[in-house]
């Protein structure tokens, strides 16, 4: 038996963990809180199987926290305790690994009286033990001009280019590869420490750049951060001669990772002029979890998305096969969903050997233009936005992964997310029906599905002066997975649903604002045969 010992009070709940030696397989999780000043304590059962049990603190020997457990149904469990003080999701469990979370900003978007869901998500996370979890953020691509560029009026023009069309994005990847290997390997990185990443706009793609170095080219130990420029030239290079290179390289100076969990709001495509894609950026096996929140009504053709995508046949076998990948250390997890809810069967860390498996990706459309769904468009008063809906979705899909992120309690109730609805089981609560249209206005998810949307083209008419200009557009087709290339003037036409899908994930908000207002997505192919509700 392990924990910390620390006695269970009302301002301070504990969580016991119980493992039955003769059936490993029905392993949960129990939150015990007093129910009332006496010595009995009421232990509500936090169970990833199919039952639960109410359990028993007594106040005779002291054994957990000065309580001695008794089960009224497995007596001879053995239980592990967990101390959390009450403040955040999910509960910290003793022995846990560091979890990493790396925040990436969109274009031209920092702390201000218009924040993103970045900056929100980031104000969600607990940011006060760095024994537990650390947190970075970088402000979007198009808050700053590169050092140098001091002559009058040249920042100015050097912020509108990079915030058209990412002049700066290597700038940006390169800082959070820095970070990365700074942090991780000074901080004494251990195998098996989580390394988490979000992203909006093209601070998204930087996120997912930054994932696919990290694959190419290794994490550089601290001490070899002079590296860093070579290896950014390694990883842009998609000759077969830079894919070998690549794969020395990381061999010879850098630490094998993976990336646990990568969400991301509309990831754009638009990288410098005339574009270009960067290796293992539209897939990437390192990654375990991939979720992405699209928006149903941006035109504009600099913010077209960028999907996620198979690899074509030939893709797959670039990078590193599975022989040449170093064992580590990975929290293996199965899950699985139903009505509105979802539930997760949590296992032990564990070694195993790594090869490629499939990362779980979930891209799910939302009502609304970029900025909707990114969040930025509105002041931060503002008591309903569209933009809250993808932000409480996204939190949702770290505890339905059971990426082990911690959450402030406080900061979760004040986006209107209920903490008892996120753990141990994520329950999304669906508007009463009391109204004509069949939905509950009081509900806060349809608050927000209703509020206003704000279109860039039609607010900021300078943004039309680029679609008027070619722009290369990059298909993928369902038969052999090949892409192909082709250049089109986009005249503020809307994004194209991918056609190579079978199923079209959509948030069930949009519906909800389809019935309440009349509402229709402007994104094309979106056929209703496809269409998959998801909450």
């Amino acid at each position: 038996m392990s924990f910390r010992k620390r006695s269970p009070t009302s301002e301070s709940p504990m969580f016991v963990r119980f493992d039955r030696a003769s059936s490993p397989e029905d392993d949960g999780e129990y939150a015990m809180s007093p129910t009332s000043s006496s010595q009995s304590h009421h232990v509500t059962a936090v169970d990833y199987g199919d039952q639960t049990e109410d359990l028993e603190y007594s106040g005779a020997p002291a054994t957990v926290g000065g309580f001695k457990l008794r089960s009224r149904k497995q007596p001879k469990r053995q239980a592990t305790v967990y101390e959390s003080d009450a403040t955040c999701l999910p509960p910290i469990m003793v022995g846990r690994q560091r979890t990493l979370v790396l925040c990436f900003d969109g274009t031209g978007d920092q702390f201000d009286n218009d924040n993103s869901n970045i900056v929100n998500l980031f104000a969600l996370l607990k940011k006060d033990d760095k024994n537990v979890q650390m947190c970075y953020y970088q402000a979007g691509i198009g808050t700053y001009a590169t050092p140098g560029l001091q002559l009058p009026g040249m920042t100015t023009v050097v912020k509108i280019l990079d915030d058209a069309v990412a002049w700066y994005l290597d700038r940006h990847v390169k800082e959070g590869y820095e970070f990365s290997c700074d942090l991780l390997v000074m901080e004494n990185y251990e195998a098996g420490d989580k390394i988490c990443m979000f992203g909006f706009s093209r601070g998204a793609y930087t996120a997912r750049a930054l994932a696919g170095m990290l694959h190419k080219v290794g994490l550089i130990p601290a001490c070899n951060l002079q590296q860093v420029p070579f290896a950014w030239q390694m990883y842009k290079d998609n000759s077969p001669m830079g894919w070998e290179m690549s794969k020395g390289f990381k061999k010879t100076f850098s630490v094998d990772v993976d990336i646990d969990f990568l969400g991301v709001f509309d990831t754009v495509a638009s990288v410098g002029f005339f574009g270009y894609t960067l290796p293992f950026t539209a897939s990437n096996y390192a990654i375990r979890t991939f979720r992405h929140a699209l928006a149903l009504d941006e035109r504009r053709s600099r913010f077209k998305a960028n999907y996620w995508h198979q690899p074509t046949h030939g893709q797959d076998n670039l990078g590193d096969r599975p022989e040449d990948k170093l064992k580590t250390i990975r929290h293996g997890h199965e899950s699985r969903e139903g009505h509105g809810t979802s539930k997760g069967y949590r296992k032990a860390d564990r070694w195993r050997e790594s090869g490629f498996s499939e990362t779980d990706v979930k891209e799910v459309w939302f009502a609304g233009c970029h900025c909707d769904v990114g969040g930025g468009s509105t002041p931060n008063e503002t008591p309903f936005t569209l933009a809250q809906v993808p932000l409480r979705w996204m939190v949702r899909e770290c505890f339905r992964s059971n990426t082990g992120i911690l959450f402030d309690i406080d900061a979760l109730l004040e986006v209107g997310l209920e903490p008892e609805n996120l753990f141990p089981e994520v329950i999304v609560p669906r508007p009463m029906p009391t109204s004509k249209l069949g939905y509950d206005f009081d509900h806060p998810d349809l608050a927000s599905a209703l509020s206003p949307m704000f279109d860039q083209l039609a607010i900021r008419p300078l943004w039309w002066i680029l679609e008027f200009l070619p722009v290369k557009d990059r298909k993928q087709r369902a038969k052999d997975k090949a892409w192909y290339d082709s250049l089109l003037i986009n005249l503020g036409r809307a994004r194209q649903v991918p056609d190579h899908l079978e199923e079209i994930h959509v948030h069930r908000s949009v519906k909800m604002r389809m019935d309440a207002m009349g509402y229709t997505p402007k994104a094309r192919g979106l056929h209703p045969r496809h269409i998959v509700w998801v909450d």
